[in-house]
């Protein structure tokens, strides 16, 4: 009983005296040195073939230790690089550096878990995030994702579900694509528009419900080539047109026939209209 109530008023004591830090901020070496002096004041209450004053004088040596470092800490920038490390940029300009979450041993899985606690649910939202020397990252999204409320611009949105990670190290997960109505083929063309010929080439991807698609390469210095996407639409327009013929040629109902017929000779004035415009 007696070293109960000492241990514990001892660990009060230097508690206070040690100052007040939130868990969220203390480094890994701070919370580690807690830990060891928690144990001691545990140990003290039924480790009776120790002295009790042997345990105060190790609680007091592992409170004073971390005091009289981190006052060298606040004279000393170096110092406290030395013992707390530096932050550890993750993302910048939109890019994630793969290397960088090796090398703090951090996950994908991880990372969204922790980008999905800054509410950010889309990775090209994120203009760059950092991990601090605590273990916490800190996120800035892009100036178009800033909180602006569509209610506050007086506007209706449309409801979107959260978005899903479809590429992982250059393996497509078919079943987030199946989720929203999607195959291997869409994505292969929307890779394409984005200048990626090979699904080995993309670190992450993720799509929206809006069937949007943000792709982080595994060579973050090489430059997609820019596709031509007004090039794109007169494809896809022409794709169109050569569908509605192909329905017309198939189809018995005669007043069907005649409106495809129809509506794919529209087709080719609207291409005309347009190739002005798209050449250029």
């Amino acid at each position: 009983m007696i070293r109960g109530v000492i241990g514990f008023f001892l660990l009060f004591l230097l508690a206070r005296i040690m100052g007040k830090k939130h868990i969220t901020d203390m480094t890994f070496y701070e919370y580690i040195v807690g830990i060891a002096i928690g144990s001691i004041a545990a140990e003290m209450t039924f480790g009776t073939e120790v002295r009790i004053s042997n345990f105060v004088v190790g609680m007091v040596l592992w409170a004073l230790f971390p005091m009289f470092i981190s006052h060298i800490e606040l004279k000393s920038f170096r110092f406290r690089t030395l013992t707390e490390g530096k932050p550890a940029v993750l993302i910048e300009n939109g890019v994630i550096y793969e290397d960088r979450l090796r090398k703090e041993s951090l996950t994908v899985d991880e990372l969204m878990i922790h980008l999905r606690q800054k509410d950010v649910f889309k990775l090209d939202d994120v203009e760059s995030a950092v991990m601090e020397k605590n273990g916490q990252i800190s996120v800035l999204k892009k100036s178009n994702a800033q909180p602006v409320t569509s209610k506050d611009m007086g506007l209706t949105a449309e409801p979107e579900h959260q978005p899903r990670i479809v590429i992982v190290d250059g393996n497509v997960m078919e079943k987030s694509l199946t989720d929203f109505g999607y195959d291997k083929e869409w994505l292969k063309d929307e890779l394409g528009k984005q200048g990626v010929t090979s699904f080995s080439n993309v670190f992450l991807g993720q799509i929206d419900s809006s069937g949007n698609v943000y792709i982080d390469l595994f060579n973050d210095r090489k430059k997609m080539p820019q596709v031509k996407q007004k090039l794109l639409v007169a494809a896809d327009i022409k794709k169109l047109q050569e569908s509605l013929r192909a329905f017309s040629i198939q189809t018995e109902n005669q007043q069907a026939k005649q409106t495809y017929l129809k509506q794919a000779d529209q087709l080719d004035v609207l291409l005309d209209n347009l190739s002005t415009y798209i050449k250029e």
